[in-house]
């Protein structure tokens, strides 16, 4: 009694696909009725009226055929989704282990062959090996390992007589990654195509190498759909080129479609990347494989050939996208700026029924880089605490240090003593708060505090000011004297930014279309053009520092919150934010489109040509710095019982606001749309695509924020307290917006 085993699931799967198989073929059939069974004649006379009622008797006699094929086909698929169902229903009312039935099964052709006949083959595990294959009636394909160092990757084992072949393993470094495993004989996908690898540097040589080829899909048996191919590697350094992608597997040469092709390896930021994998072709029936995305700068992948029957060519990739370098003028390794990839063609439908596939898009430009401004932290040495030295200077592009701070001084001999100053801050550092001073001084005199240092104007592109140190405090012990506060420093002001953004890059050409069969079909369409790529953003300005806050007087007889001079301002003013002076880079143009396929010779219409690509937008204006806020006025704290002379100081006025810069214009749409492809006997040209939109206007760049004045001293003294905040500062100008494209 003869044994047989079945998977009920992949019964009702294959039950399916042979479905789809009539519907396709079907479509197609009656797709063609009308214009293949009612052809008018070329002209008046008998030949022609002859010759048109022969290829119209021709092709109601092939409807008839194919009428009677497609009754049997249905037939056929229900009594399989029939017999799916019973194995399925029998399964269910034996639910029981029949693990130990299968090992039964297994031994004699494991035994014989060293191969199962139901079951899946093992993954490799050792460094490059291959996957095992799968069982002789059932089972999918096992997985190839990855390779190391210069190895590649092991190949996906193949699938038996139903089943999916193994994915090929990751390449070592610099290596290529495993071919998929093949599909099974009457069913079953190929294998996906293992990665190729990434370069890395080279033990023997100390060089870096190039990026690995991806493996090839595998291909389907009699129906199913070729394995995607694996991607290219990624290259190390800038001597090597990356890896290229890896072809589709080839479609099932019954019915099934080919597989996707590999994506290019990435060359790094300055080269290229790796060549796209073509898609792969379908077999009788199908179509072809997407061709994969192209590395940076590199076109996309062609699709594949649709089948030799029926079926449509394969889409083609997408173009690399653009690198931008940066500029090194006089250097050793000077780049160049890599131009988007053009958009992969569509792949051509060889047999007799069957559309052309479409061309891919190109590429997206380069996106321009933002401005950006030297103003890093230095090295500079502050001033040392009680020094009250100024803070070193720091090197172009770079801050300076902060100041010392004031030495602290007290007396009790009577004399007026004063802290010490605070250092002024340096490029952009911040300003060292002033000394206290106390003592027990005589009527006339004043123990003055420190005053708090100058923070440091930014020198460096765009930075922000510096600080103003805080006033130091004054305190009289014995209460005869004055006690003054010291002044707050005053906040450096901002840099202007005179970075402007960098241009965007133009987009990539978009892929022709693909020609279609020979009977019947149209033409692919063209890719578009890719998009331009967005301009860099401007520099924004430095924001100014903030006022340092005035120090606080302490006695009984005379407290002001401000020192010894004309005015009753102690607080520090606010630094004035720098402005904006470049402007944002301009938008790319857009790719132009690409040319429409040819329709078949007999019957069909052209594809028509690609629209040209969108342009890119403009880079944003930079944005004007923020004017610092001014500083506290000077607390005074006294005894109102005894004295009326207690007084807080006035508040620093805020820093303007630095003005904003312009945006960069839009750039301009794709010129000119494909051509379309040319129609058959019976079918028009395409039409022409069309020209592409421009971009959007980079945005104006903002006003930068006026600082608020600082806030009047505190007091307790027993009158009306008549000390007053500071000014706000004034805005900037706000920038322009750019042109759109």
């Amino acid at each position: 009694m003869p044994f047989v085993s079945v998977l009920p699931d992949l019964v009702s799967v294959a039950a399916a696909d042979l479905a789809g198989i009539n519907v396709s073929i079907s479509s197609a059939n009656s797709a063609a009725v009308l214009p293949t069974t009612a052809l008018a004649a070329a002209g008046t006379d008998e030949v022609s009226a002859a010759v048109a009622a022969l290829f119209g008797s021709h092709a109601q006699d092939y409807q008839a055929i194919g009428a009677r094929v497609a009754g049997l086909q249905e037939q056929f698929v229900a009594s399989l989704q029939a017999a799916g169902g019973a194995y399925a229903a029998a399964e269910a009312a034996a639910a029981n282990p029949l693990q130990s039935l299968l090992d039964a099964v297994n031994a004699p052709s494991l035994a014989l062959t060293g191969r199962a006949l139901i079951g899946d083959g093992a993954d490799a595990t050792t460094p490059g090996g291959n996957g095992a294959s799968g069982g002789w009636l059932y089972g999918n394909g096992g997985n190839g390992a990855p390779g190391i160092a210069g190895q590649a990757g092991g190949n996906g084992g193949a699938a038996g007589l139903i089943g999916t072949g193994g994915t090929g393993g990751t390449g070592g470094a610099s290596a290529s990654g495993g071919t998929g495993g093949a599909g099974g004989w009457l069913y079953g996908n190929g294998g996906t195509g293992g990665a190729g690898g990434n370069g890395l540097l080279d033990p023997n040589y100390g060089i870096v190498g190039p990026g690995g080829t991806g493996g090839t899909g595998g291909n389907a048996g009699l129906i199913g759909t070729g394995g995607t191919g694996g991607s290219g590697g990624t290259t190390a350094g800038f001597l090597f080129s990356a890896g290229n992608g890896g072809t589709g597997g080839t479609g099932g040469s019954l019915y099934g479609d080919g597989g996707t092709g590999g994506a290019g390896g990435d060359g790094g930021t300055l080269l290229r990347g790796g060549a796209a994998g073509t898609g792969g072709a379908a077999g009788l029936i199908g179509n072809g494989g997407t061709g994969g995305l192209g590395g940076p700068g590199v076109t996309g992948g062609t699709g594949g050939q649709g089948g030799h029957l029926y079926g449509n060519g394969g889409t083609g990739g997408q173009g690399g996208h653009g690198l931008y370098a940066s500029p090194n003028p006089g250097g050793l390794y000077d780049f160049p700026h890599i131009t988007p990839g053009q958009g992969g063609t569509g792949g051509n439908a060889p047999g007799l029924i069957g559309n052309g596939g479409n061309g891919g898009q190109g590429g997206t430009g380069w996106h321009g880089t933002d401005a950006v401004g030297a103003h890093a932290t230095g090295s500079a040495t502050s001033g040392a605490p009680g020094s009250g030295q100024p803070g070193e200077t720091g090197g172009s592009g770079l801050n300076g240090s902060a100041g010392g701070s004031g030495a602290n001084l007290h007396t009790d001999n009577g004399t007026a003593p004063g802290g010490g100053n605070g250092g002024d801050g340096a490029n952009g550092g911040d300003g060292g708060d002033g000394g206290s001073a106390s003592g027990a001084p005589t009527i006339t005199a004043t123990v003055q505090g420190g005053n708090g240092g100058t923070g440091g104007n930014a020198l460096g592109n765009g930075g922000n000011g510096g600080h103003g140190g805080d006033g130091g405090s004054a305190t009289d012990v014995d209460g005869h004297g004055t006690a003054a506060a010291g002044l707050g420093g005053r906040g450096g002001n901002g840099a202007n930014g005179i970075g402007s953004g960098s241009d965007g890059g133009n987009g990539g050409l978009g892929g022709n279309g693909g020609n279609a069969a020979q009977l019947f079909g149209n033409g692919g369409r063209g890719g578009a053009g890719g998009t331009g790529g967005a301009g860099g953003a401007a520099l924004s300005g430095g924001n100014g520092g903030n006022g340092g806050n005035g120090g606080t007087a302490t006695g009984d007889w005379v407290a002001q919150g401000w020192p010894n001079h004309q005015t009753n301002v102690s607080g520090g003013a606010g630094g004035d934010g720098g402005d904006a002076s470049g402007t944002g880079g301009h938008g790319g143009n857009g790719g132009n489109g690409g040319n429409g396929g040819n329709g078949a010779k007999f019957i069909g219409s052209g594809g028509a040509g690609g629209n040209a690509g969108i342009g890119g937008a403009g880079g944003a204006g930079g944005q004007g710095g923020n004017g610092g806020t001014g500083g506290h006025g000077g607390n005074a704290v006294g005894d109102p019982s005894s004295s009326p002379f207690i007084f807080g100081g006035d508040g620093g006025d805020g820093g303007n606001g630095g003005s904003g810069s312009d945006g960069g214009d839009g750039g301009a749409g794709g010129t000119s749309g494909g051509t379309g492809g040319l129609g058959g006997m019976f079918g028009g040209q395409g039409a022409q695509g069309t020209a592409g939109v421009g971009g959007a206007a980079g945005a104006a760049g903002a006003a930068g924020t006026p600082g608020a004045g600082g806030l009047a001293g505190t007091d307790n003294g027993a009158h009306a307290s008549f000390a007053v905040s500071g000014d706000p500062g004034v805005s900037g100008t706000a920038g322009q917006a750019g042109d759109p494209g």
